[in-house]
């Protein structure tokens, strides 16, 4: 990689300004000087530092977010604000995009990464990835509802859900945890309307193995570990127990 393509993906600035900055002095590779921009350079193998500090850099970044209401899924947009603007500088140069969406009144798990390879393959429906939404809804859900949800609900426009898990979360009247395997336009708001009832309140509590942080609060976000990333790798082509009768 280019030494000043690497310093402006973290943020040390524009190319120009990165180019600007090199002829200081301040930026050695393997304890030598390096000024200028067009020397290649491998950071993962090589020990490179700005003015007395070493930097780490690793080819992908993986984020968890706790979404909150009133932010859109997209990396930009003209009228709302996008869960890209939550990020910090140092992380939005790294140009991660949400890992599929979430309505701009749902909150809870979102992810978000510059690995093209791990999105297509989370986010395609034949993987069957698993996410979990907690809800709260307008009316109680009845035996019925369960059946239809574990046989597909068919949405307004004639599509058939592929089989859903739907359980009420214990101790409530009008909450249920719904277990999907694929990610249809505002598809958990449209397969209750679809059995006569209306989400109130939209939470997504967990993607494949990996579940919401709980210290993280809304609008908060944070790195992916190793371990939580082969977490999320594991959770391809996994199938859905509850879809089969069993319990999560």
């Amino acid at each position: 990689m280019r030494m000043d393509k690497l310093l402006a993906e973290l943020g040390y600035g524009t190319r120009k300004e990165v180019k600007k900055m090199l002829k200081k002095g301040g930026v050695f590779v393997d304890r030598e000087p390096v000024n200028n921009g067009a020397v290649q350079v491998d950071p993962e193998e090589q020990q490179v530092s700005v003015f007395g500090e070493d930097i780490h850099y690793t080819e992908f970044v993986y984020f968890l977010m706790h979404k909150p209401a009133g932010v859109i899924s997209a990396t930009e947009d003209s009228v709302h604000d996008t869960v890209l603007d939550i990020l910090e500088q140092e992380d939005a140069v790294r140009e991660p995009f949400p890992v599929g969406r979430l309505d701009i009144d749902t909150e809870g798990l979102l992810l978000l990464t510059n690995d093209g390879k791990l999105n297509h393959f989370l986010t395609s429906p034949k993987h069957g990835v698993v996410k979990v939404y907690r809800a709260v809804l307008e009316h109680p859900i009845e035996e019925r509802d369960i059946e239809q949800f574990k046989k597909g609900v068919k949405l307004d426009d004639g599509y058939i859900c592929k089989p859903a898990v739907l359980r009420q979360v214990p101790d409530t009247h009008r909450e249920v945890y719904v277990e999907i395997t694929e990610g249809k336009f505002h598809q958990v708001k449209r397969m209750f309307e679809a059995v006569g009832n209306e989400v109130v309140y939209l939470k997504r509590e967990s993607f494949g193995r990996l579940s919401l942080d709980e210290d993280l609060l809304p609008g908060e976000y944070r790195e992916l570990n190793e371990e939580e990333i082969q977490l999320l790798r594991d959770s391809v082509g996994e199938k859905s127990q509850g879809a089969s009768g069993d319990e999560m």
